[in-house]
């Protein structure tokens, strides 16, 4: 019997009445997954996911070095860990969700707790394999950062502790692709303080989105972003520390990369002929003026709306803070990577804003 006999009842007549019953079906199959689909998206914040690669490429840069397989092997295991994070996240706060955001996947029921808990594992487990891909100096970065995403979600956040938590996984998160792409981190940690500290910005309002009422913290962000938007148009000056890498006064500090090395390293790129030689001030000149147009970039981003929360701190102000300042992790991380020399790099995160912006349409980044 052929399908369409099926329909029929096998009496060759296909009736409006079966056809309209099999149009539902197949509508309401689509729907239901379709609803499912959208319910694991708000779950894990997908837009957000665009805020994760420039860690590991703003590190990779920091470190002195272009990207490699195994920078992508820290890019993978980010953002496997990320979203772990955010699954355990809305675990962990089922109950309080249930009462101040009931729409939320797990209170309205759309996911059920023990998936959400289930994901959590498995992500944790596949960032920590990502990161064991890409050497053991990546494995030891990536298990403190996995053990603080988890500290965070299930003891810290509620705790003054809770944003220096925060902080210091987006600080382990650039480290990581440092770590990954070279096996070493020193020449990175300037970088890793300076988008820990926008992120203990952003942490530190979070902690008000649900109810407001606080003017303190969005006003105390958007002087951090002032601070932090100055901080970036600075390149480290260069002074010897060893191969590959360089030293600021009192700090340490990446050695530059032109964009022609960084190029060279991409698949199918052509080497230049000069080679990495080639770099020189008119190079580093184009890099200081790409950091300062990516630094006015971050703090128009993230200042704005901190401001607004300010002065009118309502729950729905403090949310688009939250938001924004999420959105301005990518300008900063762009920044961060030009301010090292690499322009190259810097272009490429910067190109993720666009996506980010567009998905944060259709799904909430917070």
């Amino acid at each position: 019997m052929s399908p369409a006999d099926e329909e029929t009842g096998g009496n060759g007549r296909t009736g409006g009445a079966g056809r309209a019953a099999g149009t539902r079906g197949a509508a309401g199959t689509g729907g239901a997954r379709a609803s499912r689909a959208l319910a694991w998206a708000e779950l894990l914040r997908l837009p957000a996911l665009f805020t994760v690669p420039g860690d590991a490429l703003a590190g990779a840069a920091a470190a002195g070095a272009h990207a490699g397989p195994r920078t992508l092997l820290a890019i993978g295991s980010s953002l496997c860990l990320y979203e772990a994070g955010m699954a355990l996240n809305d675990w962990a706060d089922r109950a309080e969700d249930a009462a101040e955001r009931p729409h939320r996947p797990l209170p309205s029921g759309r996911v059920r707790p023990a998936a959400a808990l289930t994901a959590a594992c498995a992500l944790t487990g596949a960032g920590l394999a990502l990161a064991a891909g890409a050497g053991r100096r990546a494995l030891a970065v990536a298990t403190p950062l996995a053990a603080t995403v988890w500290a965070y979600d299930l003891a810290l956040k509620h705790t003054p502790a809770g944003p220096a938590a925060m902080a210091a996984a987006r600080g382990l998160d650039l480290l990581l692709g440092a770590a990954a792409t070279t096996g070493r981190v020193r020449a990175a940690l300037p970088s890793a303080a300076l988008l820990g500290t926008h992120t203990l910005a952003v942490t530190a309002v979070s902690r008000q989105e649900t109810r407001g009422g606080s003017a303190l913290a969005p006003l105390a962000a958007c002087v951090t972003t002032g601070l932090l938007a100055r901080r970036v148009t600075h390149r480290p000056t260069r002074l010897p520390a060893g191969r590959g890498e360089a030293a600021a006064p009192g700090l340490p500090g990446p050695a530059p990369q032109s964009p022609a090395r960084l190029a060279a390293a991409l698949p199918g790129a052509r080497r230049h002929p000069a080679g990495p030689a080639a770099a020189g001030p008119a190079t580093g000149r184009g890099s200081a003026r790409l950091a300062a147009a990516l630094g006015a970039a971050y703090a128009a981003t993230a200042a704005r709306p901190y401001l607004h929360a300010a002065l009118n701190p309502s729950p729905p102000l403090t949310q688009r803070a939250v938001g924004g300042g999420i959105r301005a992790t990518i300008p900063l991380q762009a920044a961060l990577a030009a301010r090292s020399g690499a322009a190259v790099t810097a272009l490429l995160v910067a190109a993720l804003a666009p996506a980010g912006r567009k998905f944060a349409r259709k799904v909430s980044i917070t």
